[in-house]
């Protein structure tokens, strides 16, 4: 079972470094309504963690390389080296595209590190022709000046691609759940369900490196860039995952989603024809008649004839699984066709013509508006395939790969979601965004990503539609989807939702909507869409794209976006009480310098960015343990610089922690400790190790080389317990007892019997197992095993239900998430005794509570990350956690704090100590008890 069977309804995907383009706006300034002065002639923002500025504005330099823009734009910057502390631009900036247009120029330049890109590094130079000669108007972006880490990787590329799958297949590695491969012939809902979420069929994940890429944290990281797809094992979704893998030690540092979700032989030029859209309006198509069986295709050649030979074309993918239809092209396929030139009911109701008629709407406005010639500024193809679906279920999602847009079939409640203009605007937009500021998916980058997608396809739709910005339904993305709800209902989201940072702002792990992109996304789109409101849709339309295309680099948060935003007002000639409408937006949705730290939290910070980087994501949640009035948690050094180190601290937050991993290049991670001893996993170069200490100190001492993905990692007194996977998702548990020097593997280490997720106590190891009962049925349940004796006892499977989640042991008793009831979102928290008997469900999975997914005991409390089934992204459907006695009663909230509480671990009593995201930051808290109601 993945962690939550909720899907974003318009999700986005990570640009990719290296595809961005330029363009500077060339329409004729809009004229102020007064003449309030701008204030210093050149104002300079200072950059975070290099000397090199954010943001110069307001220049008036003339540039005297009279050669190309790039060369002019170099020499600009090697002549202002005081000012911009790039030490040889020839040297390490690559000019990725200069795009004019009247007479402006922008350069977007790549940094290089010794030759190597470097993630997130772009600078921007702009400026125009006035009279035969160039001047610098401004220059903005991301240079990082403190590099200096080497470029020789110590790691083999096929190891890297290797622990690049392997991460991407075990998921979070503190975290996870068990499913049976194949339930009862009887059960065929539960079959093609199970079967999906296995990745039975589906494609085996797989990885393409593009070679080293430096991570611009501290001195730098080496990394290689992975991109890794295929089908989720567990979950059967499709995948497309960046990964950036340690070069040194061989750990992934750094992963995030690369799906952006909500050969020619034709002739031109083509004909006309007409379709009916899903709301009944007939609109003209643009089509192309193929010769050899005559039949009219959704072939668009007219509108890029000027600049290339590509096309817009739709696609019918009907049938075909969103697994096939991402990062890749599905075969079978084929353009949607009609023997006239009338499309008829079928292309309507496939929503075939809404996309076809969307796509066209969508060029000609980046054409029309801001001279923009499809996605990329190069003529590439617009591809639209339309149909898909989940494993045989309703598709309802639409999403941009970096290649192509694929919209869902929809279901009884949603149609096919290329019937709004806006969600086509949105998911065409995401592409321009990838071939512009290549904002990254992850983090603030990710939610400002989705806001200028939102922002573009919302204006796309409201100027084809007429509709006036007054309109409330104007905010609304996919309000005509609906087919039986009002359309505030039904809407994915609401540019006017009001949502501030303030009060709003969701702080989240990556593994959560990808750090927040459509958590937080209006908090920013809301501020735009106020600036279009008070300055009309032709002057914030073109503010916004110049903000786009010549501002915004690949990291940027809410603060950088504000002063881009702002900047390209000034640069468009907006000042005096339009110039205070555009800075009054962003006020009022509270994105102004230091928002985060105005974020309250009513637990006890133990460690502070736990996981975090400074690239504009965070690390995989490398965990944290507890146990006997101790924890233990993995981080790196101030700057994110360091591998990863172990460390441990007294969870009431008394004394100092204590340092307990070696810093030897190693990535650390994993930890759990008993309190007296801390056992971890060290990623190394050639090998995979777990690893102890006593807290008291001493030597380090080696358990075991696994040469594999090693994760949930615990220890009690006499044992050390921790789960392998293979690179296809497989797994297995093993325990090592104290003063033995070989571990033992459950079940011989068959990864075909399939256990999974240990939890010790003493000498009692519980874990989830696939067995196959005595009718000859693959069944999954739990087992406990005596570390002492080795003998094993099966828990049964209570029913056939389709997986369980965490178990957690103590003393009296093994607790497990239990998946019983199909297409259910909820997990019953159910228990047995250490001996096999007394199997009970503590909370029963039909109970209004029981929306859990991770569990963990104590000896007198039990703690569970839950959420609530609300509609759409919000707080109260980020998990929280909650604890109940060991009889499942009393279930009260941990904490108020309003952002994601995860990796939790508990530790005697009450408290627990957890992974919170609420400030922005992923830090190590705690409470002693909890909060109560919130």
């Amino acid at each position: 079972m993945s962690k939550s069977r909720r899907r974003a309804r318009i999700s986005g995907g990570a640009a990719l470094l290296g595809a961005a383009a330029l363009l500077a706006s060339g329409v004729p300034a809009a004229q102020a309504d007064d003449e309030t002065p701008r204030g210093p002639a050149t104002e300079v923002v200072p950059g975070a963690g290099t000397r090199t500025p954010a943001l110069v504005d307001g220049i008036e330099e003339a540039a005297k390389d009279s050669g190309s823009p790039a060369a002019a734009a170099r020499g600009h910057l090697a002549a202002k080296k005081d000012r911009y502390e790039i030490a040889d631009p020839a040297r390490d900036l690559t000019a990725e595209q200069t795009l004019t247009q009247g007479g402006d120029e922008t350069v977007r330049f790549q940094q290089k590190h010794r030759g190597l890109p470097v993630l997130g590094g772009q600078y921007l130079v702009r400026m125009e022709k006035k009279d035969g000669d160039r001047v610098v108007t401004g220059t903005s972006g991301k240079y990082f000046t403190g590099l200096t880490v080497g470029t020789k990787a110590q790691v083999a590329e096929k190891t890297a691609i290797a622990r690049a799958v392997a991460a991407t297949a075990a998921g979070d590695g503190r975290t996870g759940s068990l499913t049976k491969l194949t339930p009862k012939p009887s059960d065929t809902t539960a079959r093609s369900k199970a079967e999906k979420r296995t990745g039975k069929g589906g494609a085996p994940l797989s990885g393409a490196s593009h070679g080293l890429v430096v991570l611009p944290q501290g001195k730098g990281v080496l990394t290689y860039h992975v991109t890794v797809t295929g089908t989720d094992p567990v979950s059967g979704a499709p995948v497309k995952q960046e990964v950036y893998v340690d070069a040194a030690s061989g750990f992934p540092v750094l992963q995030y989603s690369g799906i952006q979700s909500l050969a020619d032989d034709a002739d031109f030029p083509g004909t006309t024809g007409s379709g009916v859209k899903l709301d009944g309006t007939k609109v003209g198509l643009d089509l192309t008649r193929d010769k050899a069986s005559g039949a009219y295709q959704l072939r668009d050649h007219r509108r890029q004839w000027g600049g290339s030979k590509n096309a817009l074309t739709t696609w019918d993918a009907r049938g075909v699984d969103a697994n096939d239809a991402s990062g890749k092209w599905p075969s079978g396929i084929s353009e949607v066709a009609s023997k006239t030139k009338e499309f008829g009911k079928d292309a309507t109701e496939s929503g075939a013509v809404d996309a076809h008629w969307a796509a066209g709407q969508v060029y000609d406005y980046y054409k029309k508006k801001h001279g923009r010639d499809s996605l990329d500024d190069k003529g590439m193809a617009i591809n639209s395939l339309v149909g898909v679906t989940d494993g045989g279920f309703p598709f309802v999602n639409a999403f941009w790969d970096g290649q192509k847009m694929v919209y869902g079939g929809g279901d009884e409640e949603t149609k096919t979601l290329s019937a709004d203009l806006d969600v086509v605007g949105h998911e065409m937009t995401h592409g321009v965004v990838e071939h512009t500021a290549g904002l990254v998916y992850v983090g603030q980058s990710g939610a400002l990503n989705e806001a200028v997608a939102d922002y573009f396809g919302n204006a796309i739709d409201v100027n084809a539609s007429k509709t006036p910005m007054s309109d409330p339904k104007a905010a609304l993305i996919g309000e005509d989807l609906c087919r039986t709800k009002a359309p505030e209902d039904c809407a994915f989201r609401n540019l006017g939702d009001g949502r501030t940072t303030a009060k709003d702002f969701l702080g989240v792990t990556i593994g959560t909507d990808s750090g927040g992109v459509h958590l937080n996304s209006t908090i920013f789109s809301g501020a735009l869409w106020d600036i279009r409101e008070d300055l009309g849709g032709t002057l914030a339309d073109r503010i916004v794209y110049k903000a786009l295309a010549a501002y915004l680099t690949p990291l940027d948060g809410y603060t950088d976006a504000r002063n881009a935003v702002v900047a390209a007002a000034k640069d468009l000639g907006v000042k005096g009480a339009k110039l205070r409408a555009v800075h009054r937006a962003f006020d009022a949705h509270g994105i102004t310098k230091g928002w985060e730290k105005a974020i309250g939290a009513d637990s006890d910070k133990l460690l502070g960015d736990v996981n975090a980087t400074r690239v504009g994501g965070r690390l995989p949640n490398t965990g944290a343990g507890a146990g006997g009035g101790w924890w233990a948690a993995s981080t790196s050094d101030d700057e994110g610089q360091e591998a990863f180190s172990v460390w441990a601290g007294r969870t009431d937050g008394k004394g100092a922690k204590k340092l307990i991993s070696p810093n030897d290049g190693r990535y650390h991670v994993y930890p759990d400790t008993d309190g007296r001893t801390v056992a971890w996993v060290a990623y190394g170069p050639t090998s995979v190790e777990v690893l102890s200490r006593p807290l008291a100190g001493g030597p380090v001492k080696k358990l075991w080389s696994a040469g594999t993905t090693v994760a949930n990692v615990h220890v009690s007194g006499s044992a050390v317990t921790w789960q392998e996977s293979s690179p296809h998702g497989q797994q297995r548990v093993a325990y090592l007892r104290k003063g033995e020097r070989e571990p033992v593997f459950v079940d011989g280490g068959r990864y075909d019997v399939a256990t999974a997720l240990p939890s010790i106590q003493g000498d009692k190891l519980g874990y989830a197992k696939v067995y196959v009962d005595k009718d000859g049925y693959q069944q999954v349940s739990t087992e406990i095993t005596d570390v002492r004796t080795g003998k094993q006892t099966l828990v049964p499977a209570k029913g056939a239900h389709g997986g369980i989640a965490t178990p957690a042991i103590n003393g009296t008793y093994l607790y497990w998430l239990v998946d019983d009831i199909a297409d259910d979102n909820r997990m019953g928290l159910r228990r047995a005794k250490l001996d096999g008997t007394g199997l009970t469900d503590v909370v029963p999975e039909d109970s209004d509570s029981a929306y859990f997914w991770n569990v963990d005991a104590s000896d007198s409390a039990v703690t569970l990350t839950q959420w609530q089934p609300q509609r759409g992204w919000s707080n109260g459907n980020l998990t929280k956690l909650v604890q109940t006695d060991l009889d499942g009663k009393g279930l009260k909230r941990v904490s108020c704090n309003r952002g994601e509480q995860t990796g939790h671990a508990a530790d005697t009593g009450k408290r627990v100590v957890w992974i919170d995201g609420t400030t922005g930051h992923t830090d190590l808290v705690t409470r002693a008890r909890p909060a109560g109601t919130c």
